[in-house]
């Protein structure tokens, strides 16, 4: 069987508002799973686990920041150049607020 070329459909640039509160969503869930394997280790005052905490707590709130976006028709716009952010990376990260070179400058 070989694999006709002309049958596969690309892929849209951007992400739609339902593809991206889909993984937000995901995204959200596997966040809140974290922390109740976290609550649930009863370690709560481990410094590794209040960093750990700490950082989902952090991508939570980002996602909230990413459903923001997607309400306001702004999602998906890199805040730091205004430019789209590749689709690529927002399948993996989908509540990234910058571009590639703008994370580096911010992180920077």
């Amino acid at each position: 069987m070989s694999l006709d070329a002309s049958r596969i459909e690309p892929r849209p640039e951007r992400l739609t508002a339902h593809e991206a509160r889909q993984r937000l969503e995901h995204a959200r869930n596997t966040r809140v799973t974290q922390l109740q394997a976290l609550a649930e280790s009863g370690q709560a005052d481990d410094q590794l686990m209040s960093a750990q905490k700490a950082a989902i707590e952090r991508v939570l709130k980002e996602i909230d920041e990413a459903f923001a976006r997607v309400e306001d028709g702004t999602y998906g716009a890199c805040l730091g150049c205004g430019k789209p952010v590749p689709g690529e990376r927002l399948e993996i990260l989908p509540y990234t607020r910058y571009c590639v070179a703008c994370q580096r400058r911010a992180a920077a």
